[in-house]
């Protein structure tokens, strides 16, 4: 299912599924749950992780911006910086179960 339009209301990102179904996530979040390297880390063929062990919580971080990528996914700009994290429209709807 895709977004049918996106929004930031106040600090939340809000999203109106084809379905007419809305979700609503807290910039922290999103932050907190970004799917990056960066941010959950990486392993190598060997087994190294690398990365994933900075902060786990991003207290007053904000949405400034986004981008899409493709017809799959969008990458928020968080005022902390990052903006490294693609956030499938599958992913999404799989981290609405864990706001409730």
């Amino acid at each position: 299912m895709k977004p049918k339009d996106i929004q930031l209301i106040g600090t939340e990102l809000a999203i109106l599924w084809e379905d007419g179904s809305e979700s609503y996530f807290p910039a922290e979040f999103l932050r907190k749950h970004s799917p990056s390297a960066q941010n959950i880390g990486e392993v190598d063929i060997l087994g190294n992780q690398y990365g994933g062990d900075g902060p786990k919580e991003f207290p007053g971080v904000t949405i400034t911006g986004w981008d899409f990528q493709g017809n799959y996914a969008f990458r928020p700009i968080f005022s902390d910086g990052h903006s490294s994290g693609l956030f499938s429209w599958d992913y999404l709807k799989e981290l609405e179960s864990k706001l409730q």
